[in-house]
Order: C-alpha cells, then sequence, then structure tokens
C-alpha cells in the first residue's frame, strides 16, 4: 500500500501495471533493511489481531456445513428417482449381492 500511494504521488495520472509495480516493489522490499521491515511486521501483527478477532466472531463457517431446518420442504423427487424406488427392490430380490453401483447402472440402462 505504501508503494501504491508513493506512486500515485509521484505519477498521478499515469496508470500501474501491476505486474510491473509488484516486481518493483518486490525489489525494494529486499533491499530494505531489518529497521524498516519492522515496522510493516508490526502492522501486519496489528492486522492479524483484528482479524482473528472478527474470524472468532463470525459465524457461518464454524463447523464448515450449514444446520438443516427440519420445518422446511423438500423439493419433490425427479421421475429417475420414483423409477428407482419402484424398481430397485426388483433388481436386488433378482440380484442379492449386487452393489447398489451396479443396481443403478441396471436402472439407467432400463
Amino acid at each position: 500500500m505504501m508503494c501504491r500511494e508513493e506512486h500515485k504521488k509521484k505519477y498521478p495520472e499515469v496508470p500501474v501495471n501491476f505486474a510491473e509495480f509488484s516486481k518493483k516493489c518486490s525489489r525494494r522490499w529486499k533491499t530494505m533493511s531489518r529497521k524498516e521491515k519492522s515496522k510493516f511486521d508490526e502492522l501486519a501483527k496489528t492486522d492479524k489481531v483484528h482479524y482473528d478477532q472478527e474470524m472468532k466472531d463470525y459465524g457461518p463457517a464454524k463447523g464448515g456445513k450449514k444446520k438443516k431446518d427440519s420445518n422446511t420442504f423438500k423439493r419433490p423427487p425427479s421421475g429417475f428417482f420414483l423409477f428407482y424406488s419402484e424398481f430397485h427392490p426388483k433388481i436386488k430380490s433378482t440380484n442379492p449381492g449386487i452393489s447398489i453401483g451396479d443396481v443403478t447402472k441396471k436402472l439407467g440402462e432400463m
């Protein structure tokens, strides 16, 4: 951000080519002393604390899955699922050791 602000002040009318700009910033970072970098490290630490606090209070992403509401309506089954529910027991009874995947393949062929 500091590099961007400096660039805007020096060249306010020149558009920024991101690839070249990031290369220049990278070179500048590599040539900075530890003392100069420490300022940015401190800023990053405070941002990290702020981010962690916000993520702790943020609810939906916790657990990875949404809880389902049991009162919502279910979509009606498709034609294939109605067909499947009718013919699945017949195929299963004629081929007792068949896997679910093979049953589905046979039903798909039918």
